[in-house]
């Protein structure tokens, strides 16, 4: 089973300062349907306007991803992280018994894009932690890149979830693919640019549902920027 979701089907709220998509039901959006993949919970396309911010709120037993796209993402924590989160890191924080977080955009003019995204973890009630690595467009230049996995497999960042988060960019001849469990559930996210999954053409923000395939497969991309997802049934 393969479901096409198009970008212009995700909930959506513009807040002023934050323009968000929704993948999946979250704050105001409601969609029975798509109250999450597997044991993805949510993917929010986030803009942030110059000078603004999410103020300090808190989480609990939830693996929460940053993936930025452009600008800068300035991070603070109760646990005593003061980040900035560029392009081409990824941040991880496991929320367990409970964090409390603030995340703003301090560019004068410049607006913060990034991928907020909610894995939901294996056990609950552990001490929260925050992690973060750089991964180089080289490594992510055609391939799939492993990014965030249990046991940080790969050099990746560690998640206490059974789950798998690749990340890649295409262009023109370039292609790759990934072997499936058709058991479990695979989610492609398009974050930029065109290509093809499957023989689905994707654009910027669609989403591909997979579900008992064998195989995924990437290509024809143009100036394609991507995530993949392996996720527990």
């Amino acid at each position: 089973m393969i479901f096409l979701r198009k970008s212009g089907d995700r909930g959506y709220a513009d807040h002023g300062w934050l323009k968000s998509f929704h993948s999946f039901s979250f704050a105001g959006y409601y969609d029975p349907a798509f109250m999450g993949w597997g044991n993805l919970r949510v993917v929010n396309e986030d803009r942030i306007a110059p000078g603004t911010g999410f103020g300090t709120h808190g989480h609990r037993d939830m693996e929460i991803i940053s993936y930025v796209l452009s600008g800068n993402l300035a991070h603070k924590d109760n646990m005593g992280n003061v980040k900035g989160i560029p392009p081409g890191d990824v941040q991880r924080m496991s929320a367990g018994t409970g964090v409390q977080h603030s995340e703003f955009n301090h560019a004068p003019n410049a607006t913060t894009h990034f991928l907020q995204i909610w894995i939901e973890p294996d056990v609950h009630g552990i001490a929260p932690s925050y992690e973060q690595k750089t991964f180089s467009s080289a490594e992510k230049d055609g391939v799939l890149r492993l990014v965030a996995a249990p046991g940080g497999a790969q050099g990746a960042v560690q998640i206490n979830a059974d789950a798998r988060m690749y990340a890649a960019c295409f262009e023109g001849s370039q292609s790759a693919s990934l072997e499936l469990d058709p058991s479990r559930k695979a989610y492609v996210q398009a974050l930029r640019g065109a290509l093809f999954a499957n023989g689905q053409a994707l654009a910027q923000g669609d989403a591909l549902l997979i579900q008992g395939e064998n195989r995924l497969v990437l290509d024809q991309a143009q100036a394609a920027e991507v995530l993949v997802f392996d996720l527990t049934p």
